[in-house]
């Protein structure tokens, strides 16, 4: 039987709204390693992220607060796991060209204040290694801590499988939607959102991390954005070169 899940991103842009969709479940515990749960204290708000090294998260610009911490190995949020790792950062680094009035070039990495203690519960997702672009029909996972209804959040971590689309299905719903930077995702005759994942958490598709949840319309209705990886690969390795521990 399917469960209902929604997986509201906290932090998602205003043309992402709230509603349910199917197809999702809970996550089998820590079968997602790679995946953070950000505490942004300044603005007393939440999103998602990716862990892609020992010292550094990946999330989405739009994730940005003055105060953040990060929490590694996570299942239920809400309790404290022995196999939690809670680190503040050190340094949130926006892209530069960070457009947040249109929603482009939305990434962001989170240098640590300490290096991760990588094990089964903690472990770096990959990297795309070139700029090849997904094909359209590609089946993709994305998780998240959300909500379930309006009203009530989940406390364990959920998951959820969506397709690629063509660039032309969000191109004619998103006017700056731009396919050299960003991936349209969720088949809208299966119903299943890409703001099923909290704001700022992965695209991935097979065990490697090709986007970042950005926004969707105000419905939830598919399909919906995500920041492209592949094409920051030279901001994000220059990066993490110039900030290494």
């Amino acid at each position: 039987m399917q469960l209902l899940l929604l997986l509201a991103a906290f932090l998602l842009p205003h043309r992402a709204g709230a509603g349910e969709i199917i197809g999702g479940q809970e996550a089998r515990p820590h079968s997602h390693p790679y995946m953070a749960f950000l505490q942004i204290q300044s603005e007393g708000a939440v999103c998602g992220g990716f862990l892609v090294r020992e010292d550094f998260v990946m999330t989405a610009a739009h994730c940005w607060g003055s105060r953040i911490r990060v929490i590694l190995g996570a299942h239920n949020i809400r309790r404290e796991e022995r196999t939690q790792q809670r680190i503040s950062v050190r340094r949130a680094i926006r892209h530069p060209r960070y457009d947040s009035q249109n929603n482009l070039n939305d990434i962001m990495l989170l240098q640590l204040e300490n290096r991760a203690r990588q094990n089964q519960f903690v472990r770096p997702v990959a990297l795309p290694r070139t700029q090849a672009r997904l094909s359209p029909g590609a089946l993709c996972t994305v998780a998240g801590w959300g909500l379930i209804s309006r009203n009530r959040s989940t406390d364990t971590l959920r998951d959820v499988r969506l397709r690629v689309q063509r660039d032309r299905e969000c191109s004619r719903r998103f006017r700056n939607y731009t396919g050299q930077t960003q991936i349209c995702v969720g088949d809208r005759r299966e119903r299943k959102s890409a703001f099923s994942g909290d704001s700022g958490g992965p695209l991935v598709c097979s065990n490697v991390a090709q986007g970042i949840v950005s926004y969707g319309d105000a419905m939830g209705t598919p399909p919906a954005v995500f920041t492209r990886v592949a094409h920051f690969l030279p901001w994000i390795n220059r990066t993490m070169r110039r900030f290494q521990m």
